[in-house]
């Protein structure tokens, strides 16, 4: 199957980013929500993306295979340690 190209329209405002420094994800049975976070004063949400667990599964495969290249040019990436402080967030059981 050959690659499909696709035109892609965003504002000049969605082309800069945001930066997060947080994630937080849940989920229900069709979907999985990821909130990102920029824990600087005050904490903001930036943004929200919510997807199916299908969707999920293969971004997860092009995130750890980009993460392969990345290493295999640059080297191996330390895991960031957990932060000292949870922000009053509690995780889910």
């Amino acid at each position: 199957m050959e690659p499909k190209e696709i035109q892609i329209k965003a504002k000049d405002e969605d082309l800069k980013g945001v930066y997060s420094n947080l994630m937080i994800v849940s989920h229900t049975k069709e979907e999985f929500c990821l909130d990102f976070i920029n824990t600087f004063n005050p904490p903001t949400l930036t943004s929200r993306v919510l997807m199916s667990p299908g969707h999920l599964k293969r971004m997860i495969k092009a995130l750890e295979e980009n993460m392969k290249k990345y290493e295999d040019q640059f080297g191996e990436v330390e895991t960031a340690k957990e932060p000292e402080s949870r922000l009053g967030f509690q995780p889910q059981k």
